[in-house]
């Protein structure tokens, strides 16, 4: 039977060290964090070690390696050091008065970024704000290991998987989602490439074609792919780039076809030098979120953050509202 822990002489403050090494996952950088020296992180583990009578972490050959009831312990944790941080201070960010001491990384893909950074830099120069602001690339669909190791604070994007699970999670989840906009995947092609032709784009012309593949990766497979393995069709990939804007470029100056998020287009600058069709069969829609970890839920200026970009994705959804309709679905051949 376990061993009851003697909370009345618990001392609070091991559980702020448990909590950034359970982040780190090494006493060092821990230590550098919380501006203490190794020593003192590696006493307050064995002090909490033997209040909870558990053993918490184990050596690994990269620092420290948490054992399962450290992993059950930690949600606990940042639950309550969230509560009580949320209680204790200020509650109002002003992103006027900031300068340079407040700063956020964001990490989305070149199709994303083109739309919110330039409604970012507007409104931040309309209104006189001073933060430092950090676009880093986005490479994957499951960006949770960018923002729980802290690379990100926030990542925008198209996240099919993490969307569906977080959905089914209690208010336990180590990570938050927020809607943003929503939009669609459109065959892109150049302007006078044949297949822009009236009623050409038919299901047999699509699979016959020369493609370009987006895949933040390089991975030699995507949504199109699986698509179109549903239906019992494949396609030519000629050309995998990591880039919505190179792959843009390749296929306005050649007869290579790509998939790309309708939204994206006008932002290119060259959207009359392309033809946007509707896919021939079924592709599912894009919902782009704004994905962040539990720890930031509580920041007055992360939560400043996150409305500004719900704010800015309004904007966003009405000029995707506003896009001229192409033409409608070929039928299969």
């Amino acid at each position: 039977m376990p061993r009851p822990v003697n909370f009345r002489t618990l001392d609070l403050n091991l559980l702020r060290v448990f909590d950034v090494v359970m982040e780190e996952r090494h006493v060092t950088r821990a230590a550098h964090r919380l501006a203490i020296t190794q020593p003192a992180v590696s006493n307050a583990l064995r002090r909490l070690r033997e209040a909870t009578h558990e053993e918490l972490f184990i050596p690994s050959s990269t620092g420290v390696e948490p054992t399962p009831h450290a992993q059950a312990l930690w949600p606990v944790v940042r639950r309550a050091l969230s509560s009580l941080q949320q209680a204790l201070e200020p509650q109002i960010f002003d992103p006027r008065a900031a300068g340079n001491t407040v700063s956020f990384t964001l990490a989305m893909a070149d199709a994303t970024a083109a739309l919110v950074v330039p409604q970012l830099a507007r409104r931040f120069l309309d209104e006189g704000i001073h933060v430092g602001l950090r676009v880093v690339p986005l490479t994957t669909r499951d960006p949770r290991e960018l923002l729980e190791q802290g690379w990100a604070d926030l990542a925008i994007g198209f996240f099919p998987d993490l969307t569906e699970q977080l959905l089914v999670e209690d208010d336990s989840a180590a990570f938050r989602r927020e809607a943003l906009y929503a939009s669609r995947y459109v065959c892109v092609m150049r302007a006078d490439h044949p297949l822009a032709a009236p009623g050409a784009l038919t299901l047999d012309a699509y699979c016959a074609a020369q493609h370009l593949r987006v895949s933040f990766a390089g991975r030699a497979h995507g949504f199109v792919d699986d698509a179109l393995a549903m239906i019992g069709r494949k396609r030519t990939v000629a050309m995998t780039v990591n880039s919505f804007f190179t792959g843009t470029m390749a296929v306005q100056q050649s007869d290579l076809i790509t998939v790309l998020p309708d939204s994206f287009v006008p932002a290119t600058g060259f959207a009359g030098q392309l033809a946007c069709r509707h896919l021939p069969f079924a592709l599912r829609g894009i919902d782009i979120s704004q994905v962040w970890h539990v720890r930031a839920e509580p920041d007055p200026a992360q939560r400043w953050l996150r409305q500004v970009i719900g704010e800015i994705s309004d904007v966003i959804a009405a000029g995707a509202r506003a896009l001229p309709q192409t033409a409608p679905p070929a039928e299969p051949a």
